[in-house]
């Protein structure tokens, strides 16, 4: 792979141990990995100015629904809570196949890629008309971005007291089978892998205890991480409370569903009790805050999470409850809300891009990303900040107050996926075109 060489960063926020942050320095790109670091380094290869750019590890997005780029601002779930919005939306993805699959997929991450984003999860738990959790993954390996993608799925349809239309949900036995397929085609556990797999059903109300309990199981056999939605709203409370006669956070751990090598969804409404337990067992959370304020779930206590030792990452969720896919953007609404509850002191610009990139990273289980560091993978993010978004700043680094939301350059593996803010590895007004159409053609 040819070498390429990012000199004269204006700054460059490393996200390392010492939170190093580096002025008119140069990073050598070679081999997927960072290479160098320093002034007056020197290459054979491309050489990308970066004067007027603030660089940074390229975001990290921990929870998302690529599918539903193609169910944005639907009338009938604008206004809709979380349980009444899925009832609105579920009849309408049951239409889907395999074309509008990827074909959202595409355009979902053709939006991160453009929002600075390089490694990004994907929680896909249905299965319409032959699609596969295939077509996402190779949407993602056309864009060129790192792929987490989670095999989701449903089991407990309506005529079973779920909320899932009977169409959408798939017999447990064949979810476990097709797990173990995606895992052995997929699932790459070496450092710098570009695909990774997950198991990941879609939440306690759609699925039976034991469908959880072998998803875990299955998943430490295979040695892959485990995701779902958990505690997300008072409605999510009350059906644990209900049903199970236990909170989320208690259920979870009953099943296997706590460790190092689980992340689970939004967690809005953790108690002290929960977040200690999350804090002691490693387990991840991907907190999804304007998916929580669109659907009004709340508000997570991030604070208290980050402060008790909870891993956590930010996830910009299903574009059909956030209408969007920018990851600098959910950063800045990570960090607004937890200054609506505690203060303009309780998280700084730099600590929620810090959630953004190095805590997503590890939430994720990718200690080889997330830091600008040698040694580390070549995911990087370059930021204009000579532009409007920027003008008059005292600190150009401080991207989240005052700075660009779109990508100026970036790179993963050490491949340029953005360049001078277009996207450069597929044709993404046809894509948006073929969108426009299938979105038409459900809506009729």
């Amino acid at each position: 792979m040819p070498e390429t060489l990012i000199r004269n960063a204006q700054t460059i926020l490393t996200m390392d141990d010492d939170g190093r942050e580096l002025e008119g320095t140069d990073i050598l790109l070679r081999d997927g990995v960072i290479a160098a670091i320093g002034r007056g380094l020197r290459t054979g290869g491309e050489v990308v100015e970066a004067s007027r750019c603030v660089v940074t590890p390229g975001l990290v997005n921990t929870h998302h629904h690529l599918y539903q780029t193609l169910t944005r601002a639907v009338p009938g779930g604008q206004d809709a809570l979380l349980f009444g919005w899925l009832k609105t939306l579920y009849p309408i993805w049951a239409r889907f196949g395999p074309e509008e699959i990827r074909i959202s997929a595409l355009t979902g991450l053709a939006e991160l890629a453009l929002s600075g984003c390089t490694l990004t999860s994907d929680h896909l738990y249905l299965y319409p008309n032959g699609a596969r959790l295939d077509d996402t993954i190779d949407a993602a390996q056309e864009i060129g971005l790192r792929f987490h993608a989670t095999r989701g799925a449903m089991s407990i349809g309506e005529s079973d007291g779920g909320l899932p239309p009977d169409s959408l949900v798939e017999r447990e036995e064949a979810i476990l089978e097709d797990c173990i397929r995606v895992v052995d085609a997929f699932h790459d556990p070496r450092e710098g892998a570009m695909v990774r797999i997950g198991v990941a059903p879609c939440s306690p109300f759609s699925v039976t205890r034991e469908l959880m309990r072998d998803t875990a199981l299955l998943a430490r056999d295979k040695g892959v991480m485990m995701h779902t939605h958990l505690a997300e709203n008072d409605e999510d409370i009350a059906y644990s409370l209900a049903t199970f006669g236990c909170r989320p956070g208690q259920y979870a751990e009953e099943l296997g569903w706590t460790g190092p090598d689980v992340w689970h969804a939004h967690c809005v409404k953790l108690d002290g009790a929960e977040i200690d337990l999350f804090a002691d067992t490693r387990t991840g959370v991907a907190h999804c805050p304007c998916s929580n304020c669109r659907l009004g779930s709340g508000i997570a206590p991030v604070r208290a999470m980050v402060d008790a030792g909870v891993p956590v990452g930010l996830g910009v969720d299903g574009s059909a409850s956030n209408d969007g896919s920018n990851l600098v953007a959910e950063a800045r609404q990570a960090m607004l809300l937890q200054r609506v509850t505690r203060g303009a002191d309780a998280m700084s610009a730099r600590e929620a891009l810090r959630l953004a990139t190095r805590g997503g990273a590890e939430v994720l289980g990718r200690y080889d990303c997330g830091q600008v560091t040698v040694g580390k993978r070549a995911d990087l993010a370059l930021w204009d900040v000579s532009g409007i978004d920027s003008a008059g700043s005292w600190d150009r680094a401080a991207l989240l107050l005052a700075g660009p939301q779109r990508v100026r350059h970036l790179f993963v593996e050490g491949r340029q996926v953005v360049r001078d803010g277009l996207l450069a590895t597929i044709d993404l007004d046809a894509t948006i075109s073929r969108q426009n159409t299938l979105a038409l053609q459900l809506s009729q």
